[in-house]
Order: structure tokens, then C-alpha cells, then sequence
């Protein structure tokens, strides 16, 4: 079956590129200049991953990732000329798939949405094959995780929002407690075959969790810092089916 991708891309050069390289691999593209024409054909015609810009006229890319993540779900790979590293994390939180920096190599991007359409049929595919679904709950420090819904509830039974980043961290810390994981080894378990290049983001994701969790970087109560190894978990953690 034929993957339906979209771009939004504003420079006619980079966009043509995108769409020629795409179309020989393959692919049914449609190429757009603006965010409101890409949400306008998703309303009808939802497709497989998006390949956008976060430096677009009007609506910029980053709040149009926001839009299309609530409202759709597809794959998402940023092109972004912005190459800093606060822009690739923010891009990631965000919940981009993947990030890449122009200049670009055409055979790269053509990698890059490989790895992202199999990772995304891969997580398609499990829940399905779950029949009936076991609810599969971790429980720490009054909150519980719910592997099936992909769920964080608090004390009181109140969700607690995370974007798909945090949850794989949080459920990498739950299904390693009182280990020690480095940087190198979080990316693994959190990006999987795609870790991006460097470990800042992973601080960015902790600390993110560690708001959400009522837990004090200063004096944390269950994502402790050891320093030059990484993070350990150090919650009591119980395990229901």
C-alpha cells in the first residue's frame, strides 16, 4: 500500500526537491506553501507523515505541529534551517518524529521517513494484537501509568498530561527502577533507532517530568541525579495486570 505524505515548505527549490525525490521512492506527495492549505486538505484527506518547515508565513511551524498533533495522527519530520539546539529540542517536546537541519541530502530524508513510517506501523500494530486488552498498570508514589491508554493519573484518579516523550520516559524509569541509566541509554529507550546526535534533550525531558510529578530537582523524591552516570529511579514501584 502506497504512504500518502504532505510537505509544507515555503522556498519552491527545497519543496521540489522533497516532492521529486519522494515521488521516485514511491510515495504519493502533496506539496503545500502554507500551513492552512496543509490542515485543509487533512480535514479530508488525512495522510501518513508530514514533512514541514517550523519557519512558515502566517501560522509557524511550530504551532501548526501542535495543531496537527492534537488533531491528527500522523508522523511528523521538522526541515528546518534553524539547526540550534534549543530549536531541535523544543521541535522533539513538541512531538516531532524526527528533526533535520538544511543543508540536507535527499537520500537522508527518504531514510528518515523510512524509519519513521515503520516505527509508527510498529506502534499501530501492537495494540491490535493485544485481544483483549490487559490493563497493564505501573503504580509509584500515589500515580499510576497505564500501558494500554498510555495514561499518567494521579492520587486522585486526574490525568496527567504528557506528550509521547515523557511517557516513554516515565515508563523507562518505571520498568528499570533503582538503575542507574545514562544519557546514551534514555535516548535508546525513549527515541529508540532514531536518538538524535546529542543528550541535552533528555535533561530538557527530565526536568519537564519532574514538574509534572510534584518532583524537586533540588531535593528529588523519585528522579535522582547521579552525577556523570545519569539518572536513577529510586520509587517504590508495584506492578498490576
Amino acid at each position: 500500500m502506497t504512504n500518502n505524505l504532505a510537505i509544507v515548505e515555503t522556498d519552491p527549490d527545497t519543496r521540489s526537491v522533497l516532492q521529486t525525490n519522494l515521488c521516485a521512492n514511491g510515495y504519493a506527495v502533496t506539496a503545500h506553501t502554507s500551513g492552512d492549505s496543509l490542515v485543509n486538505m487533512l480535514s479530508q484527506n488525512p495522510c501518513d507523515l508530514v514533512i514541514m518547515d517550523v519557519g512558515l508565513q502566517g501560522t509557524d511551524g511550530l504551532t501548526l505541529m501542535r495543531r496537527i498533533r492534537e488533531m491528527y495522527d500522523c508522523g511528523i519530520i521538522i526541515v528546518s534551517g534553524r539547526a540550534d539546539l534549543t530549536d531541535r529540542v523544543v521541535g522533539l517536546e513538541l512531538g516531532a518524529d524526527d528533526y533535520v537541519a538544511k543543508p540536507f541530502e535527499p537520500r537522508e530524508i527518504v531514510a528518515r521517513v523510512r524509519s519513521v513510517l515503520r516505527r509508527n506501523a510498529r506502534a499501530a500494530a501492537g495494540p491490535r494484537m493485544a485481544v483483549p486488552v490487559r490493563r497493564e498498570c505501573f503504580q509509584f508514589a500515589g500515580f499510576t501509568l497505564d500501558v494500554a491508554s498510555r495514561s499518567l493519573f494521579d492520587a486522585a484518579g486526574a490525568p496527567v498530561a504528557l506528550t509521547s516523550g515523557e511517557y516513554k520516559l516515565v515508563y523507562a524509569f518505571v520498568t528499570h527502577p533503582n538503575r542507574v541509566l545514562s544519557r546514551d541509554r534514555l535516548l535508546d529507550l525513549v527515541y529508540e533507532s532514531n536518538s538524535p546526535a546529542f543528550d541535552r534533550s533528555v535533561d530538557v525531558r527530565i526536568g519537564r517530568v519532574r514538574r509534572k510529578l510534584g518532583d524537586d530537582p533540588r531535593n528529588p523524591r523519585l528522579i535522582k541525579t547521579i552525577r556523570n552516570d545519569g539518572y536513577i529511579f529510586v520509587g517504590k514501584v508495584t506492578f498490576a495486570s
